[in-house]
């Protein structure tokens, strides 16, 4: 049989057609340790999500225009519909990574959302070494439980979890469900642990708005306004606005209120704060308007919220 250029087996497609993916509602994943020259594009996308977990070597991914590297320690996630492709970075040996193919939960795109870098491009960078290794077991149980018949216990993950370049697609249902829990802990994993993308990272940012955003990182819950933003960086307020919007695509206010909701998010899922103490921890004057824009962004309201993803 045909192997495809991502590892799938299948049909060869025309050369114009690029590589195929997998049929939308499969969750197919698998580990591989490419060399130099291997790639894969495709001129018309995937119908599912791609999540990628670099564990070595470096890699490169685009989609749309969006061109993101992918180190050790880096997730990459690939919305479904846009031209992508994705290869073994320029002047690399390998490019060792996993790999799944899925839909994605509802949930997941909240998280992801403050990683986005353009046409569904979302970068988690440098997720901490300390969870390197619980994403890593995240993904060989995923596998594991991809491989599940349905009858009897599921396989015991392999606990090396070496490259093999084999594929792992879910059969049944509750090899499926299985597959995207563990999927959704790597998912929430990094993005609830890892920065923000790095001011550094983005070439040609003006360090008076790379330090406001530190000072809005660094205490999202401090009484921040404009004018006090921009005295920090010695500009004028309609200057600084000016100047932060048009290098970040967004006012400072939205900015700090992302930056808050944010951090909402992770003391419900840490701590038992009473939601009116988390909302005036994390800068909201108001409970009623906390919870207003917190269901706006994550889909649901923060008691809920903390019901699903907080502290067992």
């Amino acid at each position: 049989m045909p192997v495809r250029a991502d590892g799938l087996p299948g049909t060869a497609a025309p050369e114009d057609a690029g590589d195929p993916a997998p049929l939308p509602g499969l969750v197919v994943l698998g580990h591989f340790d490419q060399p130099s020259g291997y790639a894969v594009n495709r001129p018309h996308g995937s119908p599912s999500w791609l999540v990628t977990w670099t564990t070595g070597g470096r890699g490169r991914l685009w989609q749309g225009a969006t061109r993101t590297p992918a180190g050790p320690g880096d997730l990459v996630v690939l919305a479904p519909g846009v031209p992508h492709g994705y290869a073994v970075g320029p002047g690399a040996r390998h490019w060792r990574f996993w790999w799944a193919h899925c839909q994605a939960r509802p949930a997941w795109t909240a998280w992801l959302r403050p990683y986005g870098t353009g046409d569904g491009v979302y970068a988690v960078p440098s997720v901490p070494a300390a969870l390197h290794g619980r994403v890593a077991a995240a993904f060989r149980r995923m596998r594991a439980d991809a491989r599940w018949t349905g009858t009897g216990a599921p396989p015991a993950p392999d606990p090396a979890g070496s490259p093999d370049g084999q594929v792992a697609v879910a059969h049944g249902s509750a090899a499926r469900e299985l597959a995207l829990c563990a999927l959704e802990e790597i998912v929430l994993l990094a993005t609830a642990t890892a920065a923000a993308r790095p001011a550094a990272t983005r070439p040609g940012l003006d360090a008076r708005v790379r330090r406001a955003e530190e000072l809005i990182a660094a205490d999202p819950g401090a009484p921040h306004t404009v004018r006090s933003l921009a005295e920090e960086v010695a500009l004028s307020p309609s200057r600084f606005a000016h100047l932060f919007s048009t290098q970040l695509g967004q006012s400072p206010m939205r900015a700090l209120r992302e930056a808050r909701l944010r951090h909402a998010a992770r003391l419900l899922e840490n701590t038992d704060l009473p939601v009116e103490r988390v909302a005036a921890a994390s800068g909201f004057a108001s409970p009623f308007h906390f919870n207003r824009i917190f269901r706006e962004r994550y889909g649901i309201p923060p008691g809920a919220y903390r019901t699903r993803h907080g502290i067992r």
